[in-house]
């Protein structure tokens, strides 16, 4: 049953999952581009932002993979450094209520030269569809 705490409307675990993992990836790409990245800081960064979204409802593992290749040129000079582009992240969450467990993914498609966010799994255990009431 859904949590009415929450959400107004009836949603269903998984619908609300759905709608959580949304939220998780779009913060993430909002909130952290433009921040400073250099190869040296891209993996601390990366730990930065997956601590910061496992404290959030739901969140039970959360993986983010920074590429700074593949951001503009570094700037001249001693203080050069890129910052952080939508092409550079490569995002992985996985929310869970109760037996419903959806992960979300958010990568930047190059064919379609846009940072995509999809549904990649939803599942849930003891057999019932995800979604059931």
């Amino acid at each position: 049953m859904p949590d009415r705490t929450i959400h107004r409307a009836r949603l269903s675990r998984r619908e609300a999952l759905l709608f959580e993992a949304g939220i998780k990836l779009g913060a993430i790409f909002h909130q952290y581009l433009g921040t400073p990245v250099a190869r040296r800081t891209a993996v601390t960064l990366a730990r930065a932002i997956e601590a910061a979204v496992l404290l959030q409802p739901f969140v039970v593992e959360a993986r983010v993979r920074i590429r700074p290749g593949r951001g503009g040129p570094v700037g001249p000079g001693r203080f050069g450094y890129r910052y952080l582009t939508a092409e550079m992240l490569e995002v992985s969450v996985s929310l869970r209520d109760g037996p419903v467990r959806v992960e979300a993914r958010l990568g930047h498609r190059a064919e379609l030269r846009y940072p995509l966010m999809s549904v990649h799994r939803i599942s849930s255990e003891g057999g019932r569809r995800p979604g059931s009431r």
